[in-house]
């Protein structure tokens, strides 16, 4: 596993902001694969899905904003970076909660898997980004609603309706 030193910076736009560059060296490890989907860990403390991406000028992990706040870096800090290829099916882990609603919608499965793996590791991220289970599954079943509403044809403008529309379910029994 290839580790390194680099320097948090930032990007000068709305976007994208913290990153960590990438030496060519650690890039040249990863082009026996397709895409450069890895595991990065920072100051051996905490490990995230990423993607080793190219800017105009060199390669760089995107950091966010939480992630700079937990590790306690800002920018021009030097950090130690592990980085080793993501074997996993997506990209990122799957939530438990959305692991079982598509175990019960065969067809949205199905739909799932068609899209590209950029749109499944966003829906991914959707339901993951929630802390409560019970909010998890309700993003869920809103996207698995939403993929076989739209056949796989996934519309984002049309997601977020629906998933208002579970949001505003009362669930009192």
């Amino acid at each position: 596993m290839p580790t390194f030193q680099s320097i948090v910076s930032v990007f000068q736009n709305e976007v994208y902001h913290y990153h960590l560059p990438v030496p060519n060296e650690v890039v040249a490890h990863f082009d026996q694969y397709a895409d450069k989907r890895v595991l990065f860990t920072v100051n051996e403390q905490l490990t995230r899905p990423g993607g080793i991406m190219k800017s105009a000028d060199y390669y760089y992990l995107l950091l966010n904003k939480q992630l700079v706040k937990e590790l306690r870096i800002k920018t021009g800090d030097k950090v130690t970076v592990r980085v080793e290829k993501d074997t996993s099916t997506y990209g990122m882990p799957m939530p438990e909660e959305m692991q079982v609603v598509m175990d019960q919608d065969d067809s949205a499965r199905a739909y799932f898997e068609q899209l590209t793996p950029g749109k499944q590791r966003n829906l991914i991220y959707i339901v993951s980004k929630i802390k409560s289970p019970d909010k998890r599954i309700n993003k869920a079943l809103a996207i698995m609603e939403h993929l076989n509403e739209v056949e796989g044809k996934l519309d984002f403008k049309k997601l977020i309706e629906t998933i208002k529309k579970y949001n505003n379910i009362d669930r009192r029994w």
